[in-house]
């Protein structure tokens, strides 16, 4: 029971497990939409969903990295002015953008009434405001490493609106228009649990200064570029298709692989917030050597773990499609002609390319080149986007998206090595063998803790 608890306890499982929760509800929530919605209004869902994740990648890039890395080396005074720092700059930021699509929604009414975006600029405003305290709330956590919270806020917004999508399913058949409602009401209770529970740092705003705001500003004008280019990574493919003749089908239909990668990612996810705390800090200190050691083996043992997840979404990948979707979308689509499976097959290629290209990146964030990250995004961008354009006006093809991703991510891995390399100096053979160590310790930690747990036994009997 002591092991027990002792793993249960620890930074990786936890953040693990918050992260494999989440992605469950959530792919448990999309499979119910797409049973609960016709084709074309689950598209406009999908791109609400697509345009709401973009605007918030700008609003919470500002100052969510740069709070995470200084923050790890903070005293007690100087935390709670970078704490009320980043909540003064969400709260700028977060009016700046509802005025702007606010204007929009004004100016250009009749054109974004007969898209389908206008879901997002009629509802997205007033998301922005209910959800600003809980996601601060989940940037301070992490920095603090404090993970059993962070899994507390997440479960109680996600599964809160994986119910309402239950019921929902069985029972109600609500509108999308209702369904958005829904979601803004989860949105503002997580937040008010946040602000009670005083995770969130919206009582330390007034102790924000000149200085620290400059400080996650700065730091802030090169990560914010950096997120925002990492979901352009993400919804680049989804906008370009649903800016194209394609339509709002051919997003309903590519959105489900794209939600199946999903399950890819959640260790990425879960191992990388971990990950970058711990090279902040190290870097911070001027450790360059334990920042390498941390590089290595993160990166090695994810490349490890996701061969064995690739392969397993690969072979099941009909049974991953039917179990989000249902049989409708199991066989080429006769009105686009395209097959889900096969993208699907092509995302799990990406996904073996995607630990050592987040690794790289933040290494870099680490080290305290955001700059350069960002410069690695953004050749990242101008590669996806250049390959959709491509693929869907000249092929007509989502397939060949999908393969555009496998490319612009070796480009991603080839960059953050080069310019991390010239901070650490690095090696692809020392990320493997790092790998192969992390899983070997792991064992031999396992076998001898058998071991003395049968020799004391043994000595005991005696």
């Amino acid at each position: 029971m002591k092991k027990l608890k002792k793993i249960v306890r620890e930074d990786n499982f936890l953040s693990l497990t918050g992260n494999m929760v989440i992605a469950i509800l959530g792919i448990a929530g999309f499979a119910l939409l797409t049973r609960s919605l016709s084709l074309e209004i689950f598209g406009q869902w999908v791109l609400f969903i697509t345009a709401g994740s973009f605007v918030e990648m700008f609003r919470f890039g500002i100052t969510n990295t740069g709070l995470i890395r200084y923050l790890s080396g903070a005293d007690d005074a100087e935390r709670i002015k970078l704490i009320g720092s980043n909540a003064l700059i969400g709260l700028g930021a977060t009016v700046l953008i509802a005025i702007i699509l606010i204007s929009c929604t004004i100016i250009f009414k009749e054109a974004i009434s007969n898209s389908g975006y206008s879901l997002f600029f009629k509802w997205y405003p007033l998301l922005a405001f209910l959800n600003l305290p809980w996601n601060n709330a989940l940037v301070v956590l992490q920095a603090d490493r404090k993970y059993a919270k962070i899994l507390a806020i997440k479960a109680i917004n996600s599964g809160s609106f994986f119910l309402v999508l239950l019921v929902n399913y069985f029972f109600l058949k609500l509108t999308l228009t209702q369904l958005v409602i829904a979601i803004l009401t989860i949105n503002a209770f997580t937040s008010f649990i946040s602000i009670i529970a005083g995770w969130d740092g919206t009582k330390h705003i007034t102790s924000a200064t000149i200085e620290t705001n400059k400080t996650l500003l700065h730091f802030g004008k090169y990560t914010t570029f950096t997120l925002i280019g990492t979901n352009l990574l993400r919804s680049a493919d989804v906008l370009i298709i649903s800016l194209s003749p394609l339509g709002n089908a051919a997003v309903a239909l590519y959105s489900i692989p794209l939600k199946l990668t999903e399950l890819q990612q959640i260790p990425l996810r879960s191992f990388v917030a971990t990950a970058f705390p711990k090279m902040s800090k190290a870097s911070i200190h001027h450790k360059i050597d334990e920042v390498k050691d941390l590089f290595y083996s993160y990166a090695g043992a994810l490349t490890y773990l996701f061969v064995l997840i690739s392969l397993f979404t690969f072979v099941f990948a009909e049974f991953f499609v039917f179990l989000l979707s249902g049989n409708q979308y199991l066989k080429t689509d006769p009105i686009t002609g395209f097959n889900v499976v096969n993208i699907v097959r092509v995302f799990s290629i990406y996904g073996l390319l995607l630990p050592i290209d987040r690794m790289t990146g933040i290494g870099l964030d680490s080290v305290n080149k955001p700059n350069i990250n960002a410069l690695k995004v953004f050749f990242m961008v101008i590669a996806n986007v250049a390959g959709d354009l491509i693929a869907i006006f000249i092929f007509k093809s989502l397939l060949l998206v999908a393969v555009a991703s496998i490319l612009f991510t070796l480009i991603g891995i080839w960059m953050g090595m080069y310019f991390l390399n010239k901070e650490l100096t690095l090696s692809y053979k020392e990320i493997f063998s790092s790998g192969l160590k992390f899983y070997s310790t792991i064992f031999n930690k396992a076998t001898n803790n058998r071991y003395q747990d049968h020799f004391k036994m043994n000595k005991k009997v005696n």
